[in-house]
């Protein structure tokens, strides 16, 4: 099998099987799962981000997994942390000659991995964003386009991106002690790709199975901790859903349709996003989401070998 590669990516949208799939893969090529979902870093939010934590169990055995569980329920956790987290386990499985997999649907996490950059918790500096508030976006645009090393240069393509761009790029021309390299990834990405009518399919019946286990429940029990209806919003669609239906806003059926459809967008956004990943430049080797899982797992392994 060729080395060019030093990660495997698995992405794809909600409901699709994407951890399954890793898992298994996983599994006959001894690799470790590093979770790239914004919301499965949550303890004690299992049934309402998805966690299934017995996917990650193939024939009795348990595929090692990282960054699941590792936030408590009424924080709020970023990319920014991410990336911090996700190198740390990164380069602590790598040093055990062990390849890594990125296992996803969140495209801002998983971008912010592949494309090679860290990212900084970089503090507003109010004195510099009126200074810089007085001037036109062209000559905004000047004033980026002087930074060296600008990973991003459509950040100038509103005022407000602008202004923050340069602000960011202050910041690391004014504290150059600080370091943002990024380890070199390679990697080879898999995704998982269904009919859409498959997919909707799934997510409907999906959620009516979260729910006969006790998602309201488990909402219930995180306003119960003193998680905050703001919060327990920001955290997503089942969450938002169902506090509004315990605060008594709609009834069980008006709650269930509008989260179905909700749920339903945001994997047509998912989609969105991967798609603009490949005209970004991402090569996506798509995988039939029907075929019986040794298959899914044959093809990844015939691609990988071509790599």
């Amino acid at each position: 099998m060729s080395s060019t590669f030093n990660l495997i990516t698995i992405l794809g949208p909600t409901a699709t099987g994407k951890t399954t799939f890793a898992a298994h893969l996983a599994n006959l090529i001894k690799a470790e799962i590093i979770s790239a979902d914004s919301r499965q870093v949550y303890r004690g939010m299992d049934l309402g981000t998805g966690k299934d934590i017995a996917d990650y169990t193939i024939d009795g055995e348990t595929i090692p997994y990282h960054l699941v569980d590792i936030v408590n329920a009424g924080e709020k956790y970023n990319v920014y942390e991410f990336q911090t987290d996700f190198l740390e386990v990164y380069n602590e499985i790598k040093k055990r000659k062990v390849l890594p997999i990125l296992c996803g649907g969140s495209g801002m996490y998983v971008e912010a991995v592949l494309k090679g950059y860290k990212l900084l918790s970089v503090p507003v500096n109010e004195p510099l964003r009126a200074s810089l508030y007085k001037l036109s976006l062209e000559e905004l645009t000047v004033q980026l386009s002087e930074f060296k090393d600008q990973h991003n240069r459509t950040d100038a393509d509103t005022k407000k991106r602008a202004i923050r761009a340069i602000e960011i790029a202050s910041y690391y021309r004014d504290h150059s002690e600080i370091n943002t390299s990024f380890p070199e990834i390679n990697s080879l990405i898999f995704g998982i790709k269904l009919e859409r009518q498959i997919v909707r399919d799934r997510i409907t019946l999906r959620l009516k199975q979260r729910l006969r286990d006790g998602m309201i429940d488990e909402v219930q029990n995180l306003l119960n901790a003193g998680v905050s209806a703001e919060t327990l919003a920001y955290y997503g669609l089942e969450y938002k859903f169902i506090t509004q239906y315990l605060n008594n806003e709609f009834n069980y059926n008006t709650m269930f349709d509008r989260l179905n459809v909700a749920i339903h967008q945001f994997s047509k956004r998912q989609m969105t996003w991967f798609r603009k990943m490949e005209r970004g430049g991402f090569k996506i080797h798509w995988i039939d989401g029907e075929l019986e899982m040794q298959e899914k797992v044959q093809a990844a392994l015939e691609i990988m070998h071509a790599n």
